[in-house]
């Protein structure tokens, strides 16, 4: 049976409670929101493949993220884009960090059916009005945490409760492999 994944980095514990609390805050004040009950995440990429094919992709995910070495996660502004969708962004050095990371793992999936993601954010709330994002604006104003990132989540999605659960988590292994450098024997 085909089923949806998710890749994706989770901050720490403290910070998804902190951003559940403000997905809270946000919905006392808008109501409902896509997103209000998504666990604070920066999404890699989502794809589809039959169930019984998971096992390769796991192997494949264990062995990319074995040469990637943990790194320090600044979330420092909040942003909106144009599809209604209202984030917490990371500085410029955590988003250059966090970019190689998304397209190497994007990339050793080798699915044509990848829907990824290349701008680094943990999302609040999805698909908001206009007015929505400025009351998000205007009860969100300053941010500043921290995380260490040093894991990958392979996350499924629950057809019933229209909700990902955490499937396997991959830790970085600090085992960076050799580029591989075209060279001439002569």
């Amino acid at each position: 049976m085909e089923k949806k994944y998710s890749v994706v980095i989770h901050p720490s514990k403290e910070i998804i409670d902190s951003i559940k609390t403000m997905k809270e805050d946000l919905a006392s004040k808008i109501g409902w929101f896509n997103s209000k009950n998504s666990v604070a995440h920066i999404t890699i990429c989502e794809f589809k493949i039959d169930e019984s094919q998971i096992g390769k992709f796991k192997q494949k995910l264990f062995k990319i993220t074995d040469t990637f070495t943990p790194f320090n996660v600044h979330l420092n502004h909040f942003g909106a884009y144009d599809s209604g969708a209202f984030f917490i962004g990371p500085d410029e050095d955590s988003k250059a960090n966090l970019k190689p990371i998304m397209k190497k793992t994007q990339n050793s999936m080798q699915l044509s059916n990848l829907t990824k993601s290349s701008d680094p954010h943990i999302s609040i709330g999805r698909k908001l009005s206009p007015e929505s994002i400025k009351i998000a604006n205007d009860l969100f104003t300053t941010i500043d945490m921290h995380f260490l990132c040093d894991t990958i989540i392979l996350r499924e999605l629950d057809p019933i409760k229209k909700q990902f659960f955490v499937l396997e988590t991959f830790p970085f292994g600090s085992n960076p492999q050799p580029e591989l450098i075209q060279g001439s024997l002569f």
